[in-house]
Formats: C-alpha cells, structure tokens, sequence
C-alpha cells in the first residue's frame, strides 16, 4: 500500500468505528480481516495512524471545531469524521511521510484531494491556537467527566492526563507454575524480546519496546501472560494460598484466574465465575497453556445467582474485579471514553454494590474479600468499599501494607501508607486501578440471607 492508502484505510476504519457502539479494536480486526490483501507491515501502518486518530480525537476535534468558528461539545466529538481529523492530525501534528496533506491527492486509494470549499477551513485550521482548546479536550476527556478528573488530581491533573494519554507498553507476568522472573526474561531474550523487571510486581517483565509476544515461544509454551502490572497486583493483593478455596467472581477471559492459579500452587479449589459463558470458553484455552488444572468454571445467572447462596461462607479468598468505567484503562482503550454516559456510570456503581454485597456472602469467617476496578472514579471505588462496610460490619479494612504478601518481598514504599492500592499511570506508570483488601471476623456473628 501507498502511504495515502495506508491513511484512508485508517479514516475508513475510524468512520467504522464512529458509528457502530463496539470497542474500536475489535471494528479496526474486523476491518483488517476483510481485507486480506492487506500486507502485516501496512496493518501495522495502519493501526498506528488508525489508534493516532483515537488518542488524539477530542484535541483535533477542538481544532476542528476553532477553524469552524464554533463551541466543542462531547457529541460534536464523537460526531467528527475521520477524513476532517486527518486533515487535522496532518496540518496540526504532522509527521512527513505518514500524515501529510500531499497524500491527499486521490491516487492509488488514497484520499480525495482537498477540494476547492475546504481549502479555506484548511488555512483557518493552520492558524487555530492550541491555547484555545478547552480543557476536557487537552485531556482528551468527556466535557462532562472532566470535575472528575479535576477532584481526583488535584495539582498533580497535567501530569497524569498525559499520562493517560499515551500509548500503554506491554506488560508480561511471569506463569511461576513453569518459570521464575530470571528464566523468562532470558527466554525472551533469545526471541529478541527485551524485558525489565517491573518495579511492583515480583512476577512482572515489561517489554522495552512493543514487540509481538504472541508469536514467542515463551509465551505459546504459557511461561508468560500478557497482563498490566496493575491487575498482578490486584491478583497478588489476593493472597490465594495452596489447599484453599478461592473464587473469581467475575472471572472473565481469566487473565487474574491464572495469577491465583500459579499462587496456590495447583493445590486447592479455584472456581472462576462469570455471567458470559464466551468469556469462561476463551479462559480454558489459555488455562491449559499456563498448566492450570485446579480450576472450576462456574457460569452464573447473574450476581444473585442461587449457587452464591448454596456457598456462602465456605470460601477463604474472594476477588470481586467488579465491571466498571475502564477510565484506568482509556491509554490501552482510548475509545471507550466516549462510549461512557452519566446514565451507563450511574448503572455500573449500582451494578457493583449489588455483586460486591452478593459475593461477600462466600466469605468465610476470617477469610478475604478483595474488591478490585480498572477505574479512576471515587464512586466505583472507595464510595462503594465505604457504603459496603457501612453495611457489613462483620468486615473490616485491611491496609496495603497488612495486606502485602510475605512472598511478595518488603511492601513497595510507594505503598506502604495506602489503605487502599491507588494506583495511576502518572505515578506509578501502571493502568489506572483500585484494590480493597477486606477481611471479615474471625467470630462474625451469623446473619439473614435475604437476597433471592
């Protein structure tokens, strides 16, 4: 493909995108997958430009919007077209020879030329001035979320906004059921895959630059796991031991099933839970890769399904990876931003109080509840651990640092003052996340079941 074939396959791809309520890697596969003649180097050309547009959606949105002479508003965002954010992406990040108004010229595939009507909203969008874009743009942020962000930050907003909007690295956690740190980085190694060790996470490689993990023995034959340090550390903080009961309520693809697989050892019950048979389907693929056999899968009707109730207080650990916002992922997912509403948020935060209080009931005396979202959002987290505790005096909150497993080495002394693991990509260059560690009492007295 020709450099402007490569462009207008990648506005094709976001205009796909725009207008159809999918995740945007899953339309830009489906997009690839259709066109087979589409070599892996123009792929990946094509997905650079493509998630380019995605990152930088609301700022070129807003310069777009200056060269019009009118006000930005999240539908206007989400609204834009692709061809008009290219045009921008060339003119106002311009990068020679991948985005550049010459390869509008309409040969070999590539974009129409500039017409005549659009030459002068070209040259008002080359004298529009980035001091004018608003705020929720800059940080490629719904206008309405933005307080939000605002209230979490605090001073600290600019850096972590930036942050947030770069690209994610690649994170690998290492299976311990058939490696240590030290023999899978040297796998790696031999594949050309350079890793470091991960400055949290003792299980932890970080790719020094994206390389296809996918395609390397190490991680074929399941030695490693492609897995954000934030979520080992949610899985870590679990504390899963060999020869006991341990549920993953909202299990999904499994990617924390196979964390607390290789902590207890294969030894003990592992029931990954989950209301999407699909998601448990594609876990059993990766669970025999990893060598993980004391796992269960269990598909549930919904939080308040009857087996909860049949089990309840025969658990020692419980992890709840609740559904949320995804706001601590939007480097990785940068679309999913302007998929959220105050409606869908609102319907999430009850959504979590519901299975947390559900999931709870598992929880034997002096066992571990641990709640845990990939969200930014102090209604997804701390509101619903306080309202829970509020209610369920028979659990207590357990600080990080009592928390911290003894095989995890000393707590890290970025943690060691947080009653709750606050993690963000500015401070501790991890996907936004939250984690509760709960445990309930020894002596907790027996109380009603009334839910269904």
């Amino acid at each position: 493909m020709t450099p402007g074939g490569r462009l207008q396959a990648a506005i094709e791809a976001f205009d796909r995108a725009r207008e159809e309520d999918r995740p945007a890697d899953r339309v830009l596969h489906d997009y690839l997958r259709e066109r087979r003649y589409i070599g892996a180097r123009d792929r990946r050309a094509v997905s650079e430009l493509f998630w380019g547009l995605m990152r930088s959606r609301a700022r070129l949105a807003a310069d777009c919007a200056l060269a019009d002479g009118r006000n930005l508003t999240d539908a206007a965002v989400r609204a834009e077209a692709g061809r008009r954010l290219a045009i921008a992406l060339c003119v106002r990040e311009k990068t020679a020879g991948v985005a550049d108004l010459a390869l509008f010229d309409g040969q070999n595939y590539a974009p129409a030329e500039i017409a005549a009507r659009e030459q002068a909203w070209v040259k008002a969008l080359k004298q529009a001035k980035l001091a004018e874009r608003p705020d929720w743009a800059w940080a490629e942020t719904p206008q309405w979320l933005w307080p939000r962000f605002q209230e979490i930050y605090g001073d600290a907003a600019e850096a972590e906004i930036a942050a947030a909007r770069a690209e994610a690295g690649v994170d690998l956690r290492v299976n311990a059921l058939k490696a240590t740190r030290q023999e899978a980085a040297a796998r790696l190694a031999e594949e050309g895959v350079a890793t470091d060790p991960m400055r949290f996470s003792p299980l932890g490689l970080r790719c020094r630059e994206r390389a296809n993990v996918a395609a390397a023995k190490a991680f074929l034959e399941g030695w490693v796991e492609v897995q954000d340090e934030s979520a080992q550390l949610a899985a870590l903080l679990v504390d899963a031991q060999p020869g006991e009961t341990v549920v993953d309520f909202c299990a999904g693809a499994g990617g924390k099933t196979l964390a607390l697989a290789a902590a207890m050892k294969n030894a003990g019950r592992l029931i990954a839970c989950d209301v999407a048979q699909a998601r448990l389907d594609r876990s059993a693929v990766r669970l025999r890769r990893a060598g993980a056999f004391n796992v269960m899968r269990r598909v549930l009707a919904g939080e308040a399904d009857k087996w909860v109730k049949r089990h309840k207080g025969t658990c020692d650990r419980v992890l709840v990876d609740a559904p949320c916002s995804g706001s601590g992922t939007w480097r990785r997912n940068p679309d999913a931003r302007w998929r959220l509403s105050p409606e869908g948020l609102a319907e999430l935060t009850a959504l979590q109080g519901r299975i947390l209080a559900s999931a709870a009931r598992l929880v034997r005396p002096g066992g571990r509840l641990v709640y845990a979202t990939c969200s930014l959002f102090l209604e997804e987290n701390r509101e619903r651990v306080e309202d829970f505790l509020s209610a369920h005096g028979e659990f207590s909150l357990a600080p990080v640092a009592e928390a911290w497993p003894e095989s995890a080495g000393p707590v890290p002394a970025a943690f060691a003052e947080m009653q709750t693991l606050n993690l963000t990509p500015g401070r501790h260059g991890t996907d936004g996340f939250f984690v509760a560690v709960m445990r309930r009492a020894e002596t907790a007295a027996e109380e009603g079941d009334e839910t269904p």
